[in-house]
């Protein structure tokens, strides 16, 4: 579990990421700070492993508090100032939150930290229970709910112009996103890009005939910019032949 304080001066981005906070299950909400002097003194009382933290704050900013702290924890930057990004990650912070922030790149974002702490930490802990996976799913948001997406039951991902379909073993999801950034989400995990507006599981792909993808009772054209991709990645290397 990492423990994480939020330094905000702005009470409504503190609840933000706080809800957000509430949401992730390797996440644990340690207090929540006006500015970087409230959290020197909750500090002092217990182990903080990250650090949500804006920028433009009285008493002293977040760039000039990261640039005078001794051993800070993990730190991702929220602010509503992008000007300060490279000025951010010199200082070596994790990730960069531009507000108002999605709950979709906080996931990302609070991953990538629950990564990067297993590293720090994978030398000097003692045995343990394996690490549950984080990167085989996602959550995205439906209406006023937050949908847990495993990875593994996705079937395809067809892409509107400012909303996607994800269709899924377990039913339909429209949410409001772009395919290039769940796209993004799905690198590694076996997934291939067909056409404009589809991404598709390959281990879920049926037969292909044609420019159409058979997966279940669905049809997924693949265009013709992709068509020689797909067929070398998903057909080729398991195609069997008498040539062979």
């Amino acid at each position: 579990m990492i423990n994480c304080v939020i330094i905000d001066d702005e009470p409504l981005a503190r609840e933000g990421i706080a809800d957000y906070v509430k949401e992730v299950d390797f996440l644990h909400l340690a207090g929540t700070c006006e500015n970087p002097v409230e959290y020197v003194k909750l500090h002092e009382n217990q182990p903080v492993d990250l650090l949500f933290l804006d920028i433009q704050m009285p008493k002293i900013n977040g760039i000039d508090f990261l640039k005078m702290a001794r051993n800070p924890p993990m730190v991702i930057i929220t602010t509503a100032y992008p000007a300060y990004a490279l000025e951010g990650f010199q200082l070596n912070v994790l990730d960069y939150l531009l507000k108002p922030v999605t709950f979709d790149r906080f996931f990302r974002s609070a991953a990538k930290a629950k990564d990067y702490y297993q590293l720090l930490n994978k030398n000097t802990a003692g045995p343990q229970l394996p690490a549950e996976k984080t990167t085989d799913y996602c959550f995205i948001k439906c209406g006023s709910k937050y949908e847990k997406i495993h990875f593994e039951d996705i079937l395809y991902v067809e892409g509107m112009q400012n909303y996607i379909n994800i269709y899924t073993t377990k039913g339909k999801y429209v949410t409001l996103l772009y395919l290039k950034n769940l796209e993004q989400n799905l690198e590694g995990h076996s997934f291939i890009r067909v056409h404009k507006s589809y991404i598709v599981s390959v281990s879920k792909i049926e037969s292909i005939h044609g420019n159409e993808i058979f997966i279940q009772s669905h049809r997924v054209p693949i265009s013709r910019h992709y068509r020689e991709q797909v067929l070398q990645q998903v057909v080729m290397n398991k195609l069997w032949d008498k040539s062979r």
